[in-house]
């Protein structure tokens, strides 16, 4: 099933001019005010006053707080007094409105940001929940994000959470409220890519039992969790380091071969794209053979391996292979002959002649 392309947003800010904005406004504010300090210092100070008592003098004469004068007050102090007042009392006048409405935009932000990504988590259907945003977990959206596939990620760190290209669900993914704030129960698949085994199976365990028919990869550090992963209710489990040692294998003894099947699977560089077709139980090719339902003849799909649900997969099939309800068959095409294939499996395809006659 081919995943809808998600429109990317950050994850963090809602609007960041908005805040930028506010920022320098404030800083210009507190930079004026500073500037009102020190010149009303130094006038203070050139009226005969100390240092200390031409910056308390000040202070008090900005803030208006009423202390009154420290030492009597001539005419030229009183001139100078007046013109403190009004440019002091201005610019922190100015400076705390601009503080104050500072918070009021991130918090106001903030809850819209969060609003809005609750409404596109609610939206979404047959997506894919990720929890855990480490270097593994980051590497599970990028190729998700290549094959356009909508993503929910969940994690406890905010500060990890920052650089999310997307929707987010901040809070513990062993937590069933958590995992229901991401969609559990209209999602397709969860990968569970926790450092630790233990997180790893509970939330496979959890998820189960919230969603049976969804589609469980946890990610796995030792072989003995393997087992119970498996057993918790994983459909696949993966330990990233002998996938990482495999491939550092393969690309000592077979380069090329190692190279051509990662550009075909995530680089998206070439035209051609080996991808997985399920079979409906109500396809129109269903109990025909791959020469009957002329496959590569409608589609110019290339069939590489059958596999139907629970048996082992059957490579390089002939065309008196059989396809069956339920199979899944795995392709290699561009991206017109792939989705000819998917319609021609599907079974709203509709065709005016059998499909192993001429179209």
């Amino acid at each position: 099933m081919p995943f809808a392309k998600p429109r990317r947003r950050r994850g963090r800010s809602y609007e960041p001019g908005l805040a930028s904005s506010a920022t320098k406004r404030l800083r210009s504010g507190i930079l004026a005010l500073l500037v009102v300090l020190v010149i009303g210092t130094l006038g203070y100070v050139a009226f005969g006053y100390s240092v200390l008592d031409a910056c308390f003098q000040t202070v008090i004469t900005v803030t208006t707080v009423g202390f009154g004068e420290v030492h009597r007050f001539g005419s030229g102090e009183k001139i100078f007094t007046i013109v403190i007042i009004f440019a002091g009392v201005g610019t922190a006048g100015y400076t705390f409105s601009v503080l104050v409405e500072s918070f009021i935009e991130d918090y106001f932000a903030d809850a819209l940001r969060r609003r809005r990504m609750e409404r596109k988590i609610n939206a979404m259907r047959d997506h894919v929940i990720l929890c855990g945003w480490g270097r593994v977990g980051q590497a599970i959206a990028h190729y998700l994000n290549t094959a356009s596939a909508d993503v929910v990620v969940i994690d406890s760190d905010e500060g990890r959470l920052a650089s999310v290209n997307g929707p987010y669900v901040r809070g513990d993914a062993t937590d069933e409220d958590i995992l229901r704030s991401a969609g559990v129960m209209r999602a397709r698949v969860l990968i569970t890519a926790l450092n630790a085994d233990a997180d790893n199976l509970y939330v496979t365990l959890t998820g189960r039992s919230m969603h049976p028919d969804l589609f469980i990869v946890s990610r796995t550090a030792t072989e003995s969790a393997v087992p119970k992963l498996l057993q918790a209710g994983a459909d696949r489990t993966v330990n990233p380091q002998d996938l990482g040692g495999a491939r550092m294998a393969a690309l000592a003894i077979q380069p090329h071969v190692a190279e051509f099947l990662d550009v075909v699977m995530h680089d998206g560089s070439l035209e051609f794209r080996l991808e997985q077709v399920d079979v409906p139980r109500d396809s129109p090719i269903v109990g025909h053979t791959l020469r009957s339902a002329r496959v590569h003849a409608h589609t110019g799909a290339l069939v590489l391996a059958l596999r139907h649900p629970g048996e082992e997969f059957r490579t390089n099939p002939p065309p008196e292979a059989e396809v069956r309800s339920g199979d899944v068959l795995i392709v290699i095409g561009n991206a017109t002959q792939v989705d000819a294939l998917r319609t021609l499996a599907s079974p709203e395809h509709h065709r005016d002649d059998d499909p192993g006659q001429a179209g």
